[in-house]
């Protein structure tokens, strides 16, 4: 006998609503709001005799679990979006875990209810949002939930500063889980109440050939804040007869430049051994050749700027390295 059973309301019993109960149950995971209770004739007296008798427990304002212990994660979900009404979604970071735009977390639930609705953010448990744009952000799914762009665009508002809100995007817009066409549209659709130029620069990246954060670091931190020349991005370059894809170069300004960008799967055997080969590749071609990793531009971006011109120089160019709020 599960625990959802052992702790059956005497009123489900009675008027034979066994299966409406355990199906309930069922999509819930274990937690029911005090309205489907009473519509169920479970009585205000008999809840409070399943909490005091330890059997359920109140989780959130008009919702119990069936059980004790830890609420597993769908039962916080559904204990949030009970809380939030009939009209609450999933949102931020939530709704982003369920598209698999991020890792998942034990944190706080983020719903999302239109204006009016009377639900407050409960710590631990729930975050609420208020949208105007309501009607138009949500989309079909289980559990009910912000669409991937209008998800992706309210991460990244939640961030810090402007520069933080564009690296978030540009990551979800890279891992391949968002369109920059859809998020384009929803800019223009329901404009963010911040940082609007920030993510509009970041789709733009993208379009682009920025591929990853540590691309979008790259051409921002280093090339544009420095005034450099903006590279070409994702340029083949064969070796050992398979194309290959250059993270940026410099051929269009008339130098033989390439800068690699090295993420995480560089370090596998496979990929380690192919980029040997493509260093010897350029060297027998003549090209000169820098390598950035994350803590490089991330703890460094001006370092980097400067390696980049003394190369671009001693091919002839003559331009100037502009100073950012960051060179010492």
């Amino acid at each position: 006998m599960t625990t959802a059973q052992r702790a059956l309301p005497d009123a489900i019993v009675s008027t034979g609503q066994l299966d409406a109960w355990h199906a309930l149950l069922a999509a819930q995971g274990g937690v029911v709001h005090l309205e489907q209770l009473t519509a169920l004739g479970v009585t205000w007296s008999s809840v409070v005799a399943q909490v005091v008798g330890a059997r359920w427990k109140r989780v959130v304002h008009g919702v119990y679990a069936t059980f004790t212990g830890p609420l597993p994660r769908a039962s916080r979900i559904a204990a949030a979006l009970l809380y939030g009404g009939a009209a609450a979604v999933l949102s931020h970071r939530t709704a982003a875990e369920e598209w698999h735009l991020v890792r998942r977390t034990d944190g706080s639930v983020h719903i999302t209810v239109p204006y009016g609705t009377s639900a407050i953010s409960q710590p631990d448990l729930v975050v609420v949002h208020r949208s105007r744009a309501y009607r138009h952000i949500v989309v079909a799914a289980d559990p009910p939930r912000t669409s991937r762009a209008d998800t992706a665009i309210d991460l990244a508002v939640e961030e810090a500063d402007a520069r933080s809100a564009r690296t978030v995007l540009t990551s979800l817009l890279t891992g391949g889980g968002v369109r920059p066409l859809d998020v384009e549209r929803r800019l223009l659709e329901r404009p963010p109440r911040r940082y609007r130029r920030a993510l509009a620069a970041a789709v733009q990246l993208v379009r682009d050939g920025v591929q990853s954060a540590l691309e979008e670091l790259y051409a921002v931190e280093v090339e544009q804040a420095h005034g450099l020349p903006t590279a070409g991005r994702q340029s083949p370059f064969v070796v050992d007869g398979v194309t290959l894809w250059e993270d940026a170069v410099y051929d269009h300004v008339g130098i033989p430049l390439t800068v690699r960008l090295d993420g995480r799967t560089h370090l596998r055997d496979d990929v380690a051994f192919r980029d040997r080969r493509r260093d010897n590749a350029a060297e027998l071609a003549g090209r000169s050749r820098l390598t950035f990793g994350w803590a490089d531009l991330s703890t460094d971006p001006c370092g980097g700027a400067d390696e980049v011109m003394r190369v671009l120089r001693r091919h002839g160019w003559a331009g100037e390295l502009t100073p950012c709020p960051r060179c010492g």
